[in-house]
């Protein structure tokens, strides 16, 4: 059994699987206060009932937690097999970027598990505390994107800032034209967000020439993928199956 955990900065995700199969997953709430003892009677808690894990996959995007992470997996995983995405991993992924260090490590496994399942050119919008557009060539390579403030960040700004407004639930509401604050406010982020996403994708797919496939993926794609025309897939245990993935290409030894 192999268990893969994505640190994200509001969430962190993990999922348990046998072979290529996801038997169970949990998204659970990422505190960087938290310790690797913390986080270890967490982990323990969830896997409990399910059989004994062989294999650990890891990425991070949160330094802190990635730290105490590893603390962990040295304290109470030692004999377990680990793979940390990291500069320096064998992910199969070419990073084409000025600087590819500074690139996500969530963002290369999207690459991954994004290839394998639909091949390329292809897109993946990650809708999670910020929105990440990751571009995918024809080869597999990550040559990209672009990042944009989350929905839900952005809303919590406009609440904060906006002495008149105040946090809704994101709910499609009856029209465009709202009719009262909530039903703007609810118009403003489904709408608004859905046309960023396809006015992006579109753009992107014009410097491609074509895009096989547009993915959705991270904790809020169900609330934007039914308003978007550009978007073809979801899938949303995306970055567990590239941490899977990724695994396999560095234990298949």
């Amino acid at each position: 059994m192999l268990l893969t955990i994505d640190v994200g900065n509001t969430n962190t995700v993990l999922g348990m699987f046998d072979g290529e199969k996801l038997m169970a997953s949990w998204r659970i709430k990422t505190d960087a206060r938290s310790t690797a003892d913390e986080i270890a009677l967490t982990f323990r808690g969830l896997l409990q009932e399910h059989p004994p894990i062989t294999g650990i996959a890891l990425c991070s995007t949160v330094p802190a937690v990635l730290r105490e992470m590893r603390i962990m997996l040295v304290k109470y995983f030692a004999d377990i097999q680990t793979v940390i995405v990291e500069p320096g991993t064998k992910t199969g992924v070419p990073v084409l970027t000025d600087n590819p260090k500074e690139v996500g490590t969530d963002r290369i496994v999207n690459t991954v598990a994004a290839y394998a399942l639909y091949g390329g050119p292809s897109i993946v919008v990650d809708f999670g505390t910020s929105t990440n557009l990751d571009v995918v060539s024809a080869k597999g390579e990550f040559i990209g994107g672009a990042l944009a403030p989350g929905i839900e960040i952005s809303l919590d700004a406009l609440a904060s800032r906006a002495a008149a407004l105040r946090k809704v639930e994101l709910v499609r509401p009856r029209a465009a034209i709202g009719k009262n604050t909530v039903e703007a406010l609810q118009s403003g982020a489904l709408y608004g967000f859905a046309g960023q996403v396809d006015g992006m994708v579109e753009r992107i797919s014009e410097e491609l020439d074509h895009v096989t496939a547009v993915i959705a993926t991270g904790g809020l794609a169900s609330i934007v993928i039914d308003e978007s025309r550009t978007i073809t897939h979801h899938e949303p245990d995306l970055t567990l199956i590239g941490l899977r993935l990724v695994f396999e290409r560095n234990t298949s030894e």
